[in-house]
């Protein structure tokens, strides 16, 4: 059964970068209506520990979801645009696993930037995420926490990060730490 993208793309006036990952994951695993919404991925405690030395910002410890609004508020004031690199799938598993999503339509990209002009920065949040976009720019693939440069259809940097699912074997801090470096170059 084929799954559309259940959001729209998040992209704010002011946005510098475009973050990429792959696809949501099922609704059931969601706490929030917004990117990264799974409670156990890493995503927004990354931002907190980045951006207010907090892994736990964006958190709402008691409830165990996230605070929805308070990530968008950061993500306006930062210029972070959000999507994903495919517009629908098939889920060959009924998990959050790149490695059984099979990509029917992948986003249009170039769609996207156009209506982000001031973005220089696209970062993936994966491995499938940075192969779909490296075959949708036919560039290498950087290794994680690099990247590569981008003459299509503007001079833009592909930075590739470490996923923030908790299935990729790195700690919380040490993606941080990854993350940082980028946004240093990008925002910081």
């Amino acid at each position: 059964m084929i799954e559309p993208h259940p959001l729209t793309p998040f992209l704010p006036h002011n946005a510098k970068i475009l973050m990429l990952g792959s696809f949501p994951p099922p609704k059931q695993r969601w706490c929030i209506n917004f990117f990264y919404p799974n409670y156990i991925n890493d995503m927004w405690r990354i931002m907190g520990l980045i951006f207010f030395n907090d892994k736990d910002k964006f958190c709402i410890l008691y409830e165990k979801k996230f605070d929805g609004d308070a990530i968008i508020k950061f993500c306006n004031d930062y210029g972070i645009a959000i999507f994903d690199t495919a517009s629908a799938v098939i889920r060959q598993k009924n998990n959050a696993s790149d490695k059984f999503l099979e990509i029917v339509e992948q986003t249009d990209i170039n769609a996207l930037l156009e209506q982000i002009p001031d973005c220089y920065a696209i970062v993936t949040t994966g491995e499938k995420a940075s192969a779909t976009l490296s075959e949708t720019f036919h560039c290498d693939i950087p290794k994680p926490g690099t990247f590569v440069e981008l003459h299509f259809p503007r001079e833009l940097r592909f930075y590739r990060m470490p996923s923030s699912s908790r299935a990729y074997p790195m700690r919380l801090e040490d993606k941080a730490k990854v993350y940082k470096g980028m946004f240093e170059d990008i925002l910081l």
